[in-house]
């Protein structure tokens, strides 16, 4: 008790003795780095507009960096422009531009070198090698920051939100474009991604590495090279996200990879080349999702396994289902597919026979891809609707024993 209340008295002491310091053209200070000499932990430092060309911010001191009207921090493309070697920084408010650009230094915008309780949020950061860059943190926050860079080739450009060996991080209501991947986790566990919007990146909207027991919900990931990709991962959760317009030659809206126990759950995928892309994968429940306009809306691979797919919508897709094997180890059950031509004599919402979700053109394309030259002919149509009466290439237990009648209101 007695310690509690000496560290108690020692927090408001240094409250009490906090400062404030303003920098700015008509301000007694006319650097950020000036004031950063001055200052000390628990003081804040307020920035009017401007630009500040003053190379490598370092903050190594537990201070509140704010800017009022977003003056321009300018790396002028040869350093990083803030680094962040202290606890408890926040930093609200500015423009961060121009980072260098070094592939093996990796140049950011924003940089926190292994510290905790650091809050990054409401700047805009424009045209750095890296955006924002967690390195070994704990308990940061990244909250509604815009974060763009131009980026032709993916080896030309960082991430937009980079988190490395990390925990308990939120990243939050950021917009993030034009990098390699919007936001990228490898090594990063009990963190959350929520009501993010990632666009137009080169590789991936989201890309998640080694990265267990977290969650990302409500994001829109759009028009990116190919999508989300989470790999190597287990415990993950994937909840009311939209996945849109990721075309391409090998895109999809969502990739798992050798992931397992997790659960996917009222998300939309629309007008991708494929919904969702499985290989290796195991015990994953998707639920409640919405596979809408894709090319194809699941790519089911051979080596996945005891994966459960229930009370989806497939509406509109050039193929619902495909997979690369005959053996058939997951479980569909209750979904609601457009294509589906059965009967419900009894009324009670669910279809009398039951449905094979994959189609003999399905799996001739994904043998031999240049039959989608046939697609809509009337000889295919014929080889399918054989295939549905007399099955012979297509697995017999690729099935949905209770198909709905109507689509869920999802």
């Amino acid at each position: 008790m007695k310690i509690l209340f000496l560290a108690y008295f020692f927090s408001l002491s240094l409250l009490c003795q906090a400062k404030t310091l303003s920098v700015g053209r008509n301000q007694p200070l006319k650097s950020i780095k000036a004031a950063l000499e001055q200052s000390a932990d628990g003081d804040t430092i307020i920035v009017t507009g401007g630009i500040y060309r003053e190379g490598r911010i370092l903050i190594n001191k537990q201070i509140t960096l704010i800017g009022k009207n977003f003056p321009t921090l300018d790396g002028q493309h040869k350093s990083e422009v803030i680094s962040i070697n202290a606890d408890n920084v926040v930093l609200q408010g500015f423009k961060i531009v121009n980072s260098g650009h070094a592939a093996l230094e990796d140049p950011c915008g924003v940089r926190v070198y292994d510290k905790n309780y650091v809050v990054i949020k409401d700047n805009i950061l424009d045209n750095n090698f890296f955006g924002i860059y967690i390195q070994n943190g704990k308990n940061c926050i990244i909250k509604n920051n815009t974060i763009r860079a131009y980026g032709k080739q993916e080896q030309l450009i960082g991430n937009g939100i980079h988190c490395w060996k990390s925990e308990n991080l939120q990243i939050i209501a950021n917009k993030i474009s034009g990098h390699r991947d919007g936001i990228y986790f490898e090594f990063v566990t009990n963190s959350v991604i929520w009501r993010n919007i990632s666009f137009k990146n080169i590789r991936y909207g989201l890309h998640f590495m080694f990265s267990n027991d977290d969650a990302y919900i409500t994001n829109v990931f759009k028009n990116n090279g190919a999508g989300v990709a989470v790999m190597f991962t287990k415990n993950v959760k994937m909840f009311n996200n939209y996945f849109e317009e990721n075309w391409g030659d090998s895109a999809y809206g969502l990739l798992l990879k050798e992931i397992a126990d997790s659960y996917i759950f009222n998300n939309r995928f629309s007008k991708n080349t494929s919904g969702i892309y499985m290989e290796g994968t195991s015990r994953i429940k998707v639920e409640k999702n919405v596979f809408s306009s894709n090319g194809w809306g699941m790519k089911i691979q051979a080596s996945c396994m005891d994966n459960e797919i229930v009370n989806n919508n497939y509406l509109k897709n050039t193929f619902d289902i495909s997979t690369n094997g005959s053996l058939v180890l997951n479980t569909f059950n209750s979904n609601y597919w457009d294509k589906y031509e059965g009967y419900d004599l009894d009324k009670n919402g669910v279809g009398d026979v039951p449905y094979h979700p994959l189609s003999l053109f399905a799996v001739l394309t994904e043998s031999s891809p240049p039959t989608m030259l046939l697609y809509r002919s009337f000889m295919i149509t014929l080889l399918d609707k054989s295939e549905k009466v007399l099955p012979s290439i297509t697995p017999d237990n690729f099935i949905d024993n209770t198909p709905l009648m109507k689509s869920l209101p999802l």
